[in-house]
């Protein structure tokens, strides 16, 4: 079974603490919080401050993806504010190796992410550090944008890089997932499923989550 990791982005900011504790008693596995500076991606999420305040009332691990430039200035803020996976952007990060290797340093899983016009390749000499590959499906910046298709080949590219070079890197998706194209991402490769609007603005978020791993 694929880990899921529900998108904040696309909780109810006007009451996060209680979709956070719908979370808490659901089979999900970790809470994905993306964070975005208007630089990097042309929107502005949030920082610290409310990954403090999420990580105060989350039972699961937070898997928090940096979407901002330069984000070797901020492991040190995110690992004091609770962050368990930290993930950076190769295209924000001009010496790759170092910030992994900080993050690790800081006691997190490190992970990087991939833009959807960034092909695999780019991280055949980083791979080996990578605990886990996020592959972006959308461009990123803004929840509820419509699946690239080719993310598909993009798994498979992966999936034999991590088998040649680094076996147990997870490799996570984002973007347009949902209960329709859960089963072939995870066929194709895929161990982590971050799903945002499939799964808030779901009749039913907890049968949903399940749905997604099974």
């Amino acid at each position: 079974m694929p880990l899921i990791s529900p998108s904040l982005l696309s909780a109810d900011f006007g009451n996060l603490q209680r979709d956070i504790e719908m979370l808490n008693d659901s089979q999900c596995d970790w809470l994905h919080v993306d964070v975005m500076d208007g630089l990097f991606v042309p929107n502005i999420s949030f920082g610290q401050p409310i990954v403090k305040h999420i990580k105060k009332h989350s039972r699961k691990p937070l898997d928090v993806h940096l979407m901002i430039m330069d984000p070797s200035r901020y492991i040190a803020d995110f690992r004091n504010v609770g962050a368990d996976i930290l993930t950076v952007h190769y295209e924000a990060c001009t010496h790759l190796d170092r910030t992994l290797q900080a993050i690790k340093d800081a006691g997190m899983k490190c992970g990087v992410a991939l833009n959807p016009h960034s092909p695999v390749m780019l991280l055949e000499d980083s791979i080996q550090l990578c605990d886990m590959v996020l592959l972006m499906s959308v461009n990123p910046g803004f929840g509820g944008q419509k699946f690239i298709d080719n993310t598909y080949d993009k798994i498979r590219t992966l999936r034999q890089l991590c088998n040649r070079k680094n076996p147990d890197c997870l490799i996570e998706v984002d973007g347009g997932v949902n209960t329709v194209n859960a089963a072939m991402l995870c066929n194709v490769g895929a161990d982590v499923l971050v799903a945002g609007n499939a799964v808030f603005k779901s009749d039913n978020p907890l049968q949903t989550i399940i749905d997604l791993k099974q």
